[in-house]
């Protein structure tokens, strides 16, 4: 009895402060709900920026993402692109060889060197393939050189864009004879002269070898007249014509299998002879 005698005030205090304190909570109830809307407020505005933080992160892995796909992208488009263009210069090719009536030698550019005066391109098939020197080099567009040296396996061309290439051409719209040659002024841009001042001439006539030479079979496509100007001096023409064939891009071609008439060879010859 003693004992609960001592603890009874204890217990009598313990359950007063709790009846007290359900008191408070049941008569501040308003103001326990403020401190909670307060307290909710204050945690929207501290998790605002941590949530902006790691949706920033999101967009930053995102788009680094992106970044990769689009270069891969990038590069699968730029090898479609080129794997197309490919396709139609071959294609053009096929068509050449079946419509031309000379024989084709298939050859890929192996190396070029189109920056000094004596440039020129060295092709993957030589004296093996039946190539000989002198036989003309074209591509679908048109005219590119000439073989100048028949190894085994390779050949040298001399491209128009030489100081020392010549060919005998015509106007495709009048038929009339001329010398065309690369004046060292732009890459594509030739020149044809001794072509007569009477023969019309006009910016969009084209030029073709005339065959004429006995070096080049008539009809290939050399170029398009640019612009024309009158020789000082001279009753000739100065041609000014564009390249069909470019040879910075150049490839692949076909080597002609033409070779000079032995008839024409030997008049000349025997014309020299008497002269």
């Amino acid at each position: 009895m003693r004992r609960f005698a001592d603890v009874q005030d204890y217990i009598l205090t313990a359950f007063i402060l709790v009846f007290a304190i359900g008191l408070m909570v049941n008569r501040h109830d308003g103001g326990l709900q403020n401190m909670r809307k307060v307290s909710v407020t204050i945690l929207s505005y501290l998790e605002q920026p941590l949530s902006n933080i790691r949706i920033y992160r999101q967009a930053v892995s995102t788009n680094n993402y992106l970044h990769r796909q689009n270069i891969l992208l990038q590069d699968e488009l730029s090898r479609l692109r080129s794997a197309e263009q490919q396709n139609r210069v071959l294609r053009s090719l096929l068509n050449l060889r079946e419509e031309s009536a000379v024989p084709l030698i298939p050859v890929k550019v192996v190396a070029k060197d189109l920056i000094s005066m004596n440039s020129s391109i060295t092709v993957n098939a030589g004296s093996n393939q039946g190539v000989e020197v002198g036989m003309p080099v074209i591509n679908s567009d048109g005219l590119i050189g000439q073989v100048i040296i028949a190894d085994q396996n390779f050949s040298q061309v001399l491209p128009y864009s030489n100081s020392m290439f010549r060919v005998s051409a015509q106007i495709q719209e009048s038929r009339a004879y001329g010398i065309v040659s690369w004046p060292a002024s732009s890459p594509r841009e030739l020149i044809m002269q001794y072509v007569p001042e009477t023969v019309p001439v006009e910016p969009g006539h084209i030029i073709q070898t005339s065959g004429a030479s006995n070096q080049f079979p008539e009809g290939i496509p050399i170029g398009e007249v640019t612009r024309v100007e009158t020789g000082i001096g001279v009753q000739t023409h100065i041609i000014f014509l564009n390249a069909f064939a470019d040879l910075n891009s150049l490839a692949e071609a076909f080597i002609m299998e033409f070779k000079p008439d032995t008839s024409i060879i030997n008049l000349i010859n025997e014309q020299n002879e008497l002269f």
